[in-house]
């Protein structure tokens, strides 16, 4: 089977968070097939791993290729229209995670370097299962995360999100009556947010540095003795935001509410002056391109091992990250054969990725 016959059938397997068991038999029996020692983890991850010639054990890097196998929800209906492969996750992520499967299978990996490929659970949900199980397990000298950024760049940064819930619960009134509905006060303390938001993002233009709030969520019920009112706000965070401060203001703009901030993320952002780094920009160069950086505002698993492993990190994959979760969510099978080169010949770098080990 070839690289488009491995994506095209991913994306053919459902595989929405919780339910990605299906989809992580076929890649470890693939992965087996084709030379990797592939097993599926306590996690549920599906991990393949495949060695070069190994000299010396004490120098042996290890590099972690990070994807992801769950998607968010929506049945897109599974097609090629010339050079386009449209299917629910084709971007977001089985583009980059079979980039890191056939890559692998292709590479002549490089002396004294293992290549872990690990195909994570839970990524596109609050619990990010699979790469919190993951950085217990490997101490890389580098990583590769999973995402779209497009074959010519990398991804360098993330930024960080905690996620809030607002709960207010009070007797009926009359709607004519002194005393403000739930609704209004819920809208209110929403609107505080967004202020206190526009006020930290004054002089900084770039959205990675900002703040960014979302109303993910807001209804308001009634049994007729009490009304209440529930809210679900997001907000992205940079790097250099006090994350205990912002969790008091934000729940001192309603004394009253019950308010609770939770799934909270660190931004993470990884330096550029290193081997993996170069590795990367050497690649795409023999693809007679320019190379690219990139920061995202959204978040994906670099937030949860980045800290961890302290190694050189970046993003990679083919795809536009624009069409993650979208109804008309599709990959160019051109890019995606040209994402898989520009990796392959990272993986055959006989570059030293990193002169130590990470923590």
């Amino acid at each position: 089977m070839d690289a488009v016959q491995l994506l095209t059938r991913m994306v053919e397997i459902k595989s929405v968070s919780e339910n990605e068991r299906e989809v992580a038999e076929y890649l470890v029996e693939y992965m087996s097939e084709n030379g990797l020692e592939a097993h599926i983890d306590d996690a549920g991850n599906a991990v393949g791993i495949k060695s070069g010639k190994i000299t010396a054990e004490e120098q042996v890097e290890d590099l972690v290729l990070l994807g992801h196998m769950d998607t968010v929800p929506g049945d897109i209906p599974v097609r090629q229209e010339g050079d386009l492969l449209f299917g629910r996750g084709s971007v977001d992520a089985k583009g980059p995670l079979a980039t890191f499967v056939a890559a692998t299978i292709q590479a002549q990996i490089a002396e004294n370097r293992r290549v872990i490929v690990v195909g994570a659970v839970e990524e596109e949900i609050s619990t990010s299962k699979g790469a919190h199980y993951a950085k217990d397990q490997y101490s890389p000298v580098a990583c590769v995360i999973g995402e779209p950024s497009n074959w010519d760049a990398i991804t360098l940064g993330y930024k960080g999100q905690f996620l809030v819930k607002y709960r207010l619960e009070q007797e009926v009134g009359h709607t004519a009556g002194a005393n403000s509905a739930v609704g209004e006060k819920a809208v209110i303390w929403w609107q505080k947010i967004q202020e206190h938001c526009e006020s930290f993002n004054e002089e900084r233009n770039k959205l990675f540095d900002q703040l960014l709030p979302t109303l993910r969520h807001i209804q308001t019920s009634s049994d007729g003795l009490t009304e209440v009112a529930e809210v679900i706000v997001g907000i992205r965070l940079p790097l250099d935001v006090d994350i205990p401060q912002l969790k008091n203001t934000v729940c001192n703009f309603d004394e009253h509410a019950e308010i609770d901030c939770y799934s909270h993320e660190e931004a993470y952002k990884s330096d550029k002056n290193n081997g993996l780094v170069r590795a990367f920009l050497k690649s795409i160069r023999q693809q007679n391109a320019r190379p690219r950086f990139k920061t995202k505002t959204g978040t994906s698993d670099m937030n949860s091992v980045g800290p961890k492993w302290q190694c050189p990190i970046v993003a990679y994959g083919p795809g536009d990250s624009t069409l993650d979760h979208t109804p008309n969510e599709h990959i160019s099978i051109s890019e995606y054969l040209r994402a898989i080169e520009v990796l392959k010949s990272v993986l055959e770098d006989s570059g030293t990725l990193q002169q130590k080990k990470c923590k």
